[in-house]
């Protein structure tokens, strides 16, 4: 058995022990959103995160290393007692501090504050059945097909591996280990997967290290489920004062209070130092193709072999590239949904799906081409649409882009080194980097489309970082999807 985890290796970092490991916990720090610190959400203005939960921007929490420097975020075990929303007998009631009204705001925070666990639940492999739902809290959930997520398809070749994926109107994270047994029974081998589910993805983070833990416990002893009850009865969701069952997405009015909140909001999915940085680097000079296809909110379908943590990152990083941050820009346009992991279950619900990005470990959807627009294999990105084929062409602006982004890498990097700039981090460089680059082009669509002569000419399209020539069909299916189709286009823009 491999004892570290195996996203490790394919994320290239270096992962950083557990409270349970070390003893201790080193001294957390706040770190406030802001526009000179911040990780950029996986979608775009006005939302954060998905319509399914509020999910919206909260100040995450980054450990110190010896030499000052960001680690990754810290996980359940690491802020214990220092995290924990109070129990609902000694919670801020809003409405307890009289006939003054509290603000959209600050109702959103101290929603976000809370915990918003509404399941857990313990799935196992049977040599006879298959994936199993051995045990969950509340009883009555319906966790229908949830085996098939908790335990990815071919999970059976890796030794650890942790799930994102969604479930109804929940999004969930899994945690799944395979331990070898000397058991005839079990085939020499005995893999569980404990999980929790949310209303938002955003959050999940912050059991990680409680649900490896579990896991390990799991197939140590079997059937001892004392430790998650209490978790759940600890955790568990508190529903909004109206009682509904479910947890939906923010009123509509309550948008501009989380804009205002934080425009910039922190990356809250639990992600390793480097977990951009490694996906642009994986992707090379394709993460441009990747950038427009998600700026134009195609169907993007990820596919690869466990472990599949890994490639679930990749689906939050895609979901990065289409950030915008100014407002009433994407209004109108299908939400970019990560759906994360998804398998043969999953199909009927994107079928109806106008945008999204996914990852899968059954090659059987490759051959489902209606489900999906553009389909990705390891860092081969192809699509069956003739309308889309010429956009997987890099045009000239591309190659700059991507080589101003390599250069500016390397003077923080460098900034780092010499400077001991702790500060600065690449994940900040990469996504704010997209951020200003979809910031530029709709500006600059805004301010053709208020001129007197509402037409896209060629220094109108330099402004925006595109190539007049290689990039007019992706302008083209930009001004229809953002409603700029009645903007005029200067015939010199011809095609390359």
């Amino acid at each position: 058995m491999v004892e570290r985890s195996d996203r490790a290796p394919l994320l290239d970092w270096e992962e950083v022990p557990s409270a349970e490991k070390t003893g201790g916990t080193s001294p957390t720090k706040e770190r406030l959103s802001s526009p000179s610190n911040s990780r950029a959400l996986g979608c775009s203005a006005p939302g954060f995160g998905w319509s399914s939960g509020p999910g919206g921007p909260i100040a995450s929490r980054s450990v110190s290393n010896a030499d000052g420097c960001s680690a990754p975020p810290a996980t359940s075990s690491d802020l214990v007692g220092t995290d924990e929303a109070l129990p609902p007998d000694k919670e801020e009631h809003l409405s307890d501090t009289g006939p003054r009204e509290v603000s959209l705001e600050d109702r959103m925070v101290k929603w976000e504050e809370k915990d918003q666990i509404v399941s857990v639940f313990v799935v196992t492999f049977n040599t006879r059945s298959g994936n199993m739902l051995e045990w969950c809290l509340p009883k009555d959930m319906d966790l229908d097909g949830v085996e098939f997520k908790a335990i990815a398809s071919g999970s059976h070749r890796v030794s650890t591996d942790f799930i994102y994926f969604r479930k109804g109107c929940y999004f969930g994270l899994a945690c799944f280990a395979n331990m070898a047994v000397e058991s005839t029974v079990e085939r020499g081998a005995r893999m569980k997967s404990v999980g929790i589910l949310s209303p938002s993805y955003t959050l999940l983070y912050r059991y990680m290290s409680f649900l490896e833990h579990q896991v390990r416990l799991q197939l140590q002893s079997p059937g001892h489920y004392s430790h998650l009850e209490a978790f759940y009865e600890d955790k568990r969701a508190l529903l909004p004062p109206s009682g509904d069952a479910v947890v939906t997405a923010l009123p509509a009015n309550a948008w501009s209070a989380a804009i205002n909140h934080s425009m910039h909001p922190e990356m809250k999915i639990t992600h390793p130092a480097g977990c951009m940085s490694h996906f642009i680097r994986f992707f090379g000079e394709q993460i441009m193709v990747l950038w427009k296809l998600a700026l134009l909110r195609r169907r993007i379908l990820i596919f690869s072999p466990p472990p599949v943590g890994v490639v679930c990152y990749r689906v939050y990083c895609c979901c990065c590239l289409a950030n915008i941050s100014i407002p009433g820009v994407g209004v109108a346009v299908p939400e970019f949904r990560p759906f994360f992991y998804v398998n043969v279950a999953d199909i009927s619900a994107l079928e109806n799906e106008l945008s999204y990005v996914a990852c899968t470990t059954e090659k059987i959807f490759e051959e489902k081409k209606d489900l999906y627009d553009v389909y990705v294999d390891n860092q081969n990105v192809k699509t069956y649409r003739d309308g889309l084929k010429p956009l997987l062409r890099l045009s000239t602006a591309d190659r700059e882009k991507y080589r101003k982004l390599t250069e500016q890498r390397q003077m923080l990097l460098y900034s780092q080194e010499e400077n001991g700039d702790c500060v600065s981090s690449e994940e900040d460089l990469f996504i704010l980097f997209f951020l200003e680059q979809n910031n530029r082009i709709f500006q600059t669509l805004s301010e053709v489309a208020g001129s007197p002569d509402p037409t896209v000419t060629q220094e109108s399209v330099r402004a925006m970082g595109l190539d007049p020539h290689g990039d007019r069909l992706f302008l083209l299916h930009l001004l229809e999807i953002y409603g700029y189709d009645t903007l005029l286009v200067s015939e010199q823009l011809c095609c390359s």
